[in-house]
């Protein structure tokens, strides 16, 4: 999905990303890792093309975003970003979510009845459905990604991209939204690319991943062959033990960290 992609912000003196290489399959999750600063938030603003890249390219189907209208890439890929900021719209959560549906609309066009369904259906689907009626600006950070989340899902795009979904999220809606996750690449055959600060949910869900470390170095590659103790402690500077648990017939992999190195 990214050939040989660079990025770097205005003035600076060198890049924050260079020459990145990802590739996305179908019913193939991606998940990317690192410390805070790394530059994952750009690198997924910049696969999406709301930033430029310096040089290289976003292929959707072999195609450059770049000569893609937005509506196009918004009927084809949701975007679910980080901000937690739920007090500047005077949304309820049911009209937020049926704005995922706009791409899909005529131009200027207004949500019907359809559109007002499935969005009931995408909240009842991630067990928000209280939400639908609550204005946006009196929910709390998880119950406001929970309904973005659903707007995202409503667009009923080809691949999904989540920046940290699970942050701000009590355990019970974590599951529910790695439960989901795993549903939409099973039975969907969607794509789900996620960053995530969570070393134990990339490797219970992505086949693939991407660690970018504090000097912005990328590493890539199969999930289990890159996520090793070593891998992760070079990363992010943390001792860290991998251990698989045996629970009610199902195997759990767990990352603990140890220690700072």
């Amino acid at each position: 999905m990214v050939d040989d992609g660079t990025f770097r912000y205005p003035g600076a003196p060198a890049p924050i990303l260079e020459h990145i290489n990802v590739e996305v399959g179908d019913r193939e999750p991606l998940a990317i890792l690192g410390p805070n600063g790394a530059g994952k938030t750009t690198l997924l603003r910049t696969m999406l093309g709301l930033q430029k890249w310096e040089s290289g390219a976003t292929l959707l189907d072999g195609v450059d975003l770049a000569a893609l209208s937005p509506r196009e890439v918004g009927r084809r890929i949701a975007y679910v970003p980080q901000t937690r900021n739920s007090n500047a719209t005077g949304l309820t959560g049911l009209d937020m979510v049926m704005l995922g549906r706009s791409p899909h609309l005529p131009l200027l066009a207004q949500p019907g009845q359809r559109e007002r369904e499935m969005a009931e259906e995408a909240l009842a689907g991630i067990g928000a459905e209280a939400l639908a009626l609550m204005p946006c600006r009196t929910m709390s950070g998880g119950q406001f990604q929970m309904v973005l989340i659903a707007r995202a899902l409503v667009a009923e795009p080809e691949v999904l991209v989540l920046d940290e979904p699970e942050t701000g999220l009590d355990f019970h809606n974590q599951l529910i939204v790695l439960d989901l996750l795993r549903t939409l690449i099973r039975e969907r055959g969607l794509s789900v690319i996620m960053n995530t600060h969570y070393p134990a949910h990339a490797l219970g869900i992505a086949d693939r991943v991407l660690l970018l470390d504090s000097q912005h170095r990328a590493t890539s590659g199969p999930t289990r062959e890159v996520m090793d103790e070593a891998t992760l402690a070079r990363v992010f500077g943390v001792e860290v033990c991998i251990g698989e648990l045996e629970h009610r017939g199902e195997s759990l992999t767990t990352v603990v960290p140890v220690r700072v190195v």
